[in-house]
């Protein structure tokens, strides 16, 4: 997908009224792609600094995502990044089933449109998207699902945000680092 098509997409996706969280956000926050990319990193919904700013992960789960990316050698500039849903929920609540339903389109859209050989989900909300409802996160992630439903390679993990919440020696944190070197690997191997 050209950089031009990537924009047409996020124009259309700037105008959606389809849910109820257009009427909260202020902007709508597409994602970055760089052309190329190998991987998407999927999260969750935008938060206050993303809903501000119109980029994803720009807030402190942003800065950690950078920092373990970088450990296990992998560069955001060259990685996809996107969310669940597009608009901030109210509170930073977690997105909805519904609203995440009607996102959908969107997501699936831009997987087509990246086509990325790995798909990462960063927390509960984007594994469910990407394998279904009813997986626990701790079971699913660490390894390669080949048949995800969204047709892709998909590598399962904790958000950022989790990983924060449980500070430095927490399981999210180390389970984040492992993961992401696992993406590392699998991107080498490619």
């Amino acid at each position: 997908m050209s950089r031009q098509e990537w924009e047409r997409l996020a124009a259309a996706m700037s105008t959606c009224t389809a849910c109820d969280l257009s009427l909260s956000r202020q902007r709508v926050v597409p994602g970055q792609y760089p052309p190329g990319a190998q991987v998407l990193l999927v999260g969750e919904a935008p938060g206050r600094e993303e809903d501000e700013g119109g980029q994803p992960f720009v807030g402190r789960s942003g800065r950690l995502l950078d920092e373990v990316l970088a450990e296990v050698g992998l560069d955001r500039a060259d990685l996809a990044v996107v969310n669940t849903v597009k608009c901030r929920p109210p509170a930073n609540r977690t997105p909805r089933r519904a609203e995440m339903a009607t996102c959908r389109a969107w997501l699936d859209q831009q997987v087509q449109a990246v086509d990325p050989s790995v798909v990462v989900t960063l927390g509960g909300s984007a594994l469910a998207w990407a394998l279904g409802t009813g997986h626990r996160l701790r079971e699913q992630r660490g390894r390669v699902h080949a048949d995800a439903v969204v047709g892709r390679s998909v590598v399962a993990t904790y958000h950022p945000a989790a990983a924060l919440r449980s500070g430095p020696a927490g399981e999210p944190m180390a389970a984040l680092r492992a993961d992401l070197a696992l993406v590392a690997r699998l991107v080498r191997a490619s």
